[in-house]
């Protein structure tokens, strides 16, 4: 009964895709902690562009009491609109940390916790938030991981 069952499993996941002992997920992993790493260089840059080339092109931001940000063109006129009525802003701080990757083929799932620290130009006082994303991602047919979706909300601090 356990050798059926054992056929019975390699048979549904071989049928699913999942190849018994395939080194990609464990691939996909690190692709996806470098797609992490460069989501953090390009955020404590506040660089937007670099941000927004980490995005798919069909990507979708939703964000708290905003409409869905639907696409490039989209998230990156967000973008430029928060980073222009922040002018002279400098990031201080920023920690994000993720959890629980899970891979199915082209598509990847993880949540992460964030924590950002701006210094705000003219005496104001600086910004300090936490938050916590759910990020979709897919890779393309070019090999690369994106973001495919993201939601955010604000996190209490810890």
């Amino acid at each position: 009964m356990m050798r059926t069952r054992t056929f019975v499993t390699i048979g549904v996941l071989g049928a699913c895709g999942i190849a018994v002992g395939d080194p990609a997920p464990d691939r996909a992993l690190g692709e996806i902690a470098q797609l992490d790493k460069a989501i953090d260089a390009a955020t404590r840059k506040m660089d937007n562009a670099a941000i927004l080339a980490l995005w798919a092109d069909d990507g979708v931001s939703l964000l708290p009491s905003t409409k869905p940000l639907v696409g490039k063109p989209a998230i990156g006129k967000f973008l430029d609109e928060v980073l222009g009525s922040l002018k002279g802003a400098k990031m201080k701080a920023f920690e994000q940390e993720c959890h629980d990757i899970e891979v199915s083929g082209a598509w990847a799932s993880e949540w992460c916790t964030e924590h950002q620290l701006v210094e705000l130009p003219g005496g104001k006082p600086p910004f300090e938030g936490w938050g916590k994303l759910l990020l979709v991602l897919h890779k393309g047919a070019d090999g690369k991981w994106r973001i495919a979706r993201e939601m955010w909300n604000e996190a209490v601090k810890p």
